[in-house]
């Protein structure tokens, strides 16, 4: 399909939809593109700038328009996600999304309804933001790594101070407004020891009902830095595979035991997802194939996927060639169906493939035990994790087979596991004693003597 002009813009328009076009996919755009008002030592984004030199990271209008027509003609279910990240995507301001809900209507074609999403650190939030977000029925991301003492470890500003009150703040606002948000948690090498205290923070000072638990994996580059995804090492603020497992497991242990069918954490809703056989778990890492979640920068560049902004991923640009063209090219197809092709034989055979499918492609740089390339460098962890909530999955997912509700899985487990004496074997079926799988009391360790702030900035300077 030859991309024709359109008069008005004098930018391509799609002609018709490409024979491999997705119905639908998920796209975030970066419209300040690795700008941003923190600092975070993990930050993967950040250093992008280096490939946009002597850019003011802005959104024009130009681009803006083109990217919000480009997206609703790319369409052809009813529903559209317009997906907003960074950088800080706020940094912006209001009157840039204002613009965009008027984009909105402009292009919107009959029956159409729309989501619009935001990720933010939260700390330039206000009632003027929290009015807005209200209005037009945003669902606001808000990134916090946990309880203070967690948090302003790696999430500071750019001096280098703590955020946390800040964020706080931005949240109450997002509340007070009855603004619809969820938590994202980088979980990392430091507030991965402490599952139970992040989560129950979460849960009930930030009052989050809906959490994502995301991995800091770093991977070091030849040059000592983390600007691609290259390298087998990774950085000291990496998360370890077993210490992930462990984290994921005693949350889940609280999750299944006392907040079933209230509190969503979106690795345990894909995993349900994935024991119910649905084809499709709602996470794209634990999909068999990937390249329908798409990034694009402030300038109309259009990226395989958020973490591979880099040249050897870039598909095109917009103002150029119509997205759904660069989202459906050979290249992007390509890339998804990679992430099934190239799984070691170690993956194939697993016996929990179907739950994970070798996660993220990003993260899969380790060597199998036979020495084979592309192992996922969590594996250890996620293969623990899936085989301690086998027993419990399988009874959600008869439950709800049986047109149930899944939270009935909390009394069946009381049941179950009432008196099991320690030394006996888990009732799951695991083997194990009841004492080291299900019974298994989690690590308390204590909220004090952590390591001090960190700056991405700072770290770069000194070699990460």
């Amino acid at each position: 399909m030859l991309a024709v002009t359109y008069p008005e813009l004098n930018q391509p328009v799609m002609g018709q939809q490409p024979e491999q076009a997705p119905p639908a996919f998920h796209l975030l755009a970066k419209p300040t593109g690795a700008a941003c008002n923190l600092d975070c030592a993990y930050c993967f984004f950040l250093e992008k700038e280096v490939f946009y030199p002597g850019s003011k990271f802005r959104m024009s209008e130009l681009v803006l328009e083109q990217y919000i027509r480009q997206l609703i003609e790319s369409h052809q279910t009813k529903s559209v996600n317009i997906a907003w990240q960074g950088g800080e995507p706020t940094l912006m301001g209001l009157g840039f999304y204002r613009r965009t809900i008027d984009l909105v209507e402009k292009y919107r074609r009959p029956g159409m309804t729309f989501l619009h999403t935001m990720q933010t650190n939260g700390t330039l939030l206000d009632d003027e933001w929290g009015e807005f977000f209200a209005q037009h029925n945003f669902l606001i991301g808000i990134s916090i790594d946990g309880p203070q003492p967690l948090h302003d470890i790696y999430r500071v500003d750019k001096g280098g101070g703590p955020t946390f009150d800040k964020v706080m703040r931005g949240l109450r606002v997002l509340q007070k407004h009855g603004v619809d948000f969820n938590v994202l948690t980088t979980v990392n090498r430091v507030n991965a020891d402490f599952p139970l205290e992040v989560y129950r923070f979460l849960r009930d000072e930030a009052g989050a009902t809906w959490m994502q638990f995301i991995p800091v994996v770093e991977r070091i580059n030849a040059d000592g830095l983390t600007l691609y995804q290259q390298g087998t090492s990774v950085s000291e603020r990496s998360v370890l595979p077993q210490q992930f497992g462990r984290f994921l497991c005693t949350i889940f242990d609280e999750w299944v035991r006392h907040d079933a069918g209230t509190i969503f954490v979106q690795t345990f809703e894909a995993t349900l997802r994935n024991w119910l056989g649905l084809g499709a778990s709602g996470m794209c890492v634990f999909n068999e194939t990937c390249g329908a979640g798409l990034a694009i920068e402030h300038n109309g560049d259009l990226y395989s996927c958020d973490h591979f902004v880099e040249p050897d991923f870039l598909l095109g640009n917009i103002q150029k060639r119509h997205m759904i063209e660069l989202v459906s090219s050979p290249a992007q197809i390509k890339f998804g169906q990679d992430k099934r092709d190239t799984l070691p034989e170690y993956c194939r055979e697993c016996d929990v493939r179907f739950a994970c499918h070798g996660e993220c492609p990003k993260n899969r740089f380790i060597l199998t035990p036979d020495g084979e390339p592309d192992l996922n460098y969590l594996c250890a962890g996620f293969k623990e994790f899936f085989h301690h909530v086998a027993f419990p999955m399988k009874i959600m997912a008869g439950l709800i087979r049986r047109g149930r509700d899944a939270k009935e899985v909390m009394p069946a487990l009381e049941r179950i596991f009432a008196d099991v004496p320690r030394n006996d074997p888990c009732p799951c079926g695991s083997g194990r004693k009841y004492k080291q799988c299900h019974g298994r009391a989690p690590a308390r360790p204590e909220l004090m003597a952590m390591p001090e702030s960190q700056a991405r900035s700072k770290l770069a300077r000194n070699g990460a």
